[in-house]
């Protein structure tokens, strides 16, 4: 299940729950139990040791990345 993170305006506590996709929009109480809380957008961070071993992309100019193609 996915997690959403929020931000009180009341307080400005900053606390994330875990809720259906469908329900990410709904309206979230804070854990001080106030009501005007607002949905932060967050970013999601994709490695691994595939990204890590992956091979240097070729670098230089041309169709094929070598120059060759004079």
């Amino acid at each position: 299940m996915p997690r959403y993170e929020y931000r009180c305006r009341s307080c400005g506590d900053t606390f994330e729950l875990s809720r259906p996709m469908a329900d990410s929009s709904a309206p979230a109480s804070c854990p001080a139990g106030h009501e005007d809380t607002v949905k932060l957008l967050s970013t999601v961070a994709v490695g691994g040791a595939s990204a890590k071993s992956a091979p240097a992309a070729p670098s230089g100019g041309g169709c094929c990345g070598g120059g060759c193609c004079g």
